[in-house]
């Protein structure tokens, strides 16, 4: 298989990278597992894609809860028979300075953000162990190879994601594992930043943002390389990007 007729669930579904690359893989073939928290636009996301010809199913997610995570990969082979694919993108990014002291937000990405990471592992990798074949697709950040004001929390939750793909790689040979790390990218994830110093940063760094159909073209190549092909790392980022 190259994407058609694969099975691949994508957690952060309802927008963004997410909807994105839902959009891309159900014109390629493939068969999909919608997970979100925002179930009406999942929904709506299901219907369009269906009537257009796709193979689309959805479920409410929440990443930081590890049984509704077995739940939603239970739901796919059920709904599918197998998994072949788990792409790994719910993320938020509330960036703050240190003293703020938003801390609150910063539990969040780390429960989102790192412990929901892991808690798809915990859920797609005896699956994938016991078809032999099996393949994640993490989203990590440019903010996991670099640090910058206002990101540290966000940053070291994205340098986890890297450290846990590739331990993740070097321990399973028959597992293939990718971590694809975006540039700046129209999304929601602004919406999360409270701190005004960050957000107005934010706004001037997203002047030059790509779509979010780079980074699910990106996905799309790791996914429909042969079987005995694993692209570990794909950073993606505007031409235009000093960082």
């Amino acid at each position: 298989m190259a994407i058609e007729d694969k099975v691949i669930a994508i957690t952060g579904a309802s927008s963004g990278i997410g909807e994105g690359t839902a959009r891309l893989l159900a014109a390629r073939g493939a068969k999909l597992m919608l997970g979100a928290r925002r179930t009406d636009r999942l929904a709506a996301l299901a219907e369009e894609l269906n009537a257009a010809g796709g193979t689309i199913a959805f479920r409410s997610l929440d990443v930081t809860d590890r049984s509704d995570f077995e739940a939603f990969i239970a739901a796919t082979e059920a709904e599918y028979g197998r998994v072949d694919v788990l792409v790994n993108n719910a993320g938020l990014m509330p960036l703050s300075r240190f003293d703020s002291l938003k801390v609150d937000e910063w539990d969040r990405m780390i429960d989102v953000n790192i412990r929901g990471v892991l808690h798809g592992i915990a859920a797609a990798l005896p699956r994938f162990k016991g078809q032999g074949s099996g393949q994640f697709v993490n989203v990590s950040s440019i903010g996991g190879y670099a640090v910058w004001p206002t990101c540290g929390v966000y940053s070291a939750t994205k340098y986890a994601v890297r450290a846990i793909s590739e331990a993740l790689r070097m321990e399973h040979d028959d597992i293939r594992v990718t971590i694809i790390a975006p540039g700046v990218v129209e999304s929601e994830l602004a919406h999360t930043i409270t701190d005004p110093v960050a957000a107005q940063a934010m706004v001037d760094f997203r002047s030059i943002a790509l779509t979010p159909d780079a980074i699910a073209r990106a996905i799309a190549y790791a996914v429909e390389q042969p079987a005995d092909v694993d692209v570990n790392t794909l950073i993606v980022r505007p031409v235009r990007s000093t960082i």
